[in-house]
């Protein structure tokens, strides 16, 4: 093969870019590409191999028939073949420079590969006519840090299967049809798909990847996830994706020791190895793999329409010691546990992504309180728009939990949140993580007989849509699913024939309206827009907190925390006006017992909780009521 076939579609600039670790497109020149004459540009990095052939059915995978060459010193391989046709699998055959090492290797960079078991990649184009003008000129706003954001979490695989046809998941395509219209019908903003990058083992979830530029064939073809993300734009849905650049698995077809060396992971397993998912650990100081996951990144947002990228796992990439014992990491060069080239990459990576899209949110799962997660880089941050508040979902659940008769003891776990609520820029998740692995179905976290046990789910999903922060729920929560999550089942539809579930499905779908249309309610990361009246009436498990509109609307948000009805209980308020209750959660359409009639307040001129004004309220047992008044 002539040096002018091999750079054909690798320039030198690319090169420079790819070992800088600013090579952004990296999808363009790498991986397999059917060239406008029918042949196939084939290219992959393996700097260690001392030979690299392309196998396949189109040569009877016979391996070095169709051998690739070096580019210069770039450590990349290419070439081009013209008997390679769309459709057709193959891998590389790899033979290393190091120890006689072989070994047959998927296309990291390939955009297509066979449905598991199988682990071949396939030829693919990406061409796609998309539908989405309005949506992509418009999201910006629409993602905007004071736009609302309610986010339905979802497994593509177990959010709906067809019981008779052997309990097979809906494709692409069918979830186009369902999934699009259930999710406006119940009103989120949002949908989080779980990992949808090929991964072969489906009890990880998709968060151990194999194919990071290929979406799983387990429901179709790339275009056909093309068509889902076009249906939701076209339904005015956004679409974020969860994305894992943390780790990835040691299957023998994919990046793990990819040319005999450790090429994507580090050498040392005390730096390369996470003991906890028995995985690989990316070397985030090799600036070529910088250029593989920045580049990934751009990928789906730029060929997917993606809104928005869930980073998975981020705690873990921040600390060297990272469920680690003493003796089992390596410090920095400082001799601290804080991984420095992490930090560096997710600054890139985060830099690189708002430079070429802005109107997209990168969001990071971070656990602990690493300082300034989501602020930008120049003033020191990692420069991610959102962070999910974990401290959150922790203490408010472990709250709920609580009996009524003790939570009098424990209101400073509901409140502490207060003192970092504006800290970062926040995601409040109540996600597939906490429905699995024994810890059973929200509703069952939910103390007391069935009626208390819904009523307690009602109170917690208002308090989370009145408290700042965007809302995230995860699939079957809304109907108050009651079996722990299983991924290899569908939800429980069926118990939408019964009305409790019904109830809170409607009551889910109030609060998104609401949420929605109540631009005080989304002012998620203004410390102006929020203010506590009164949460140290631990006596009576009650909490009570304005949150504030910049035209002067105000919202009173108060939450009954025991199953005693409070009668003329009186709460300050800031002005006169016409207190309209908008949302009651014990309302008979949501199951709820239908305490109290009462529809408006009015305010009497008696000072309570350092407010010029009061109004009496009755409120109902374990409810949560919000008053408007504009």
């Amino acid at each position: 093969m002539s040096d002018t076939m091999t750079t054909g579609l690798l320039t030198q600039e690319d090169i420079h870019y790819f070992n800088e670790g600013r090579f952004l497109h990296l999808f363009d020149k790498l991986g397999a590409h059917i060239l406008p004459d029918g042949a196939v540009h084939f290219a992959v990095w393996a700097p260690n191999a001392k030979a690299v052939s392309v196998i396949g059915e189109f040569n009877g995978w016979t391996r070095g028939c169709d051998a690739l060459a070096p580019v210069g010193n770039s450590g990349i391989w290419a070439g081009i073949l013209k008997t390679p046709q769309k459709g057709q699998t193959y891998k590389y055959f790899i033979q290393s420079a190091h120890n006689g090492f072989e070994v047959e290797k998927a296309d990291p960079v390939a955009f297509c590969a066979e449905t598991p078991p199988c682990t071949a990649s396939v030829i693919w184009d990406l061409a796609y006519d998309w539908n989405d003008a309005d949506w992509m000129q418009s999201r910006s706003q629409k993602q905007a840090l004071d736009a609302p954001m309610s986010i339905y979490e979802v497994h593509l695989g177990s959010w709906k299967r067809k019981v008779d046809d052997n309990n097979r998941p809906l494709s692409y395509t069918e979830l186009a049809d369902e999934l699009v219209e259930y999710v406006v019908q119940c009103g989120f903003t949002h949908v989080e798909l779980m990992p949808v990058m090929e991964h072969p083992f489906g009890g990880s979830w998709g968060y151990q990847v194999t194919g990071y530029f290929a979406p799983t064939r387990r429901y179709g073809n790339p275009q056909e996830l093309m068509y889902l993300i076009d249906r939701m734009h076209q339904a005015g849905i956004g679409v974020l994706l969860d994305w894992v650049p943390s780790h990835f698995p040691g299957d023998e077809h994919g990046l793990a020791y990819f040319d005999g060396t450790h090429l994507y992971e580090h050498a040392d397993e005390r730096q390369g190895f996470h003991p906890d998912w028995k995985s690989y650990i990316f070397n985030f100081g090799r600036r070529e793999v910088q250029s593989f996951l920045i580049s990934n990144a751009i990928f789906w947002l730029e060929k997917y329409h993606i809104d928005g990228l869930r980073v998975d796992a981020v705690a873990s990439m921040l600390y060297l010691d990272y469920s680690r014992k003493d003796g089992e990491w390596i410090p920095n060069k400082y001799g601290g546990r804080e991984n420095l080239e992490a930090i560096d990459f997710m600054r890139n990576l985060n830099e690189s992504v708002y430079g070429q899209y802005p109107g997209v949110q990168m969001i990071a799962e971070e656990s602990t309180s690493w300082p300034m997660v989501s602020k930008p880089t120049v003033i020191g941050g990692l420069g991610y728009g959102m962070k999910w508040d974990m401290g959150w979902m922790h203490d408010t659940l472990q709250y709920y939990k609580e009996d009524p008769i003790h939570r009098r003891y424990h209101q400073d776990t509901l409140t502490f949140r207060s003192i970092y609520a504006f800290h970062e820029n926040f995601v409040l998740p109540l996600s597939h993580d906490e429905v699995v692995h024994g810890k059973g179905a929200l509703i069952d976290k939910m103390p007391g007989d069935d009626w208390q046990k819904f009523a307690n789910l009602r109170n917690l999903y208002t308090y989370m849509f009145a408290t700042p922060g965007k809302k995230l729920l995860f699939m079957g929560g809304e109907f108050a699913q009651t079996s722990e999550w299983n991924h290899d089942h569908s939800l429980d539809w069926h118990l939408l024939d019964h009305a409790p579930h019904q109830q809170m499905q409607k009551l889910i779908t109030d609060l998104n309206t609401l949420y929605k249309s109540e631009h005080a309610l989304h002012q998620d990361c203004d410390p102006l827009g929020y203010e506590w009246v009164d949460a140290s009436d631990n006596a009576q498990s009650i909490i009570s907190f304005l949150r504030k509109g910049a035209k002067g609307e105000t919202l009173l948000c108060v939450f009954n925390l025991t199953p005693v009805p409070r009668d003329d209980y009186k709460i300050g308020v800031p002005k006169k006006g016409d207190w309209q209750i908008v949302l009651n959660s014990d309302d008979p359409q949501y199951g709820g017992s239908g305490y109290t009639t009462q529809t408006s307040c009015s305010v009497e001129a008696t000072p309570v909780h350092g407010r010029p004004y009061s109004i009496n309220l009755s409120l109902p047992p374990l409810g949560g009521v919000m008053l408007l008044c504009k």
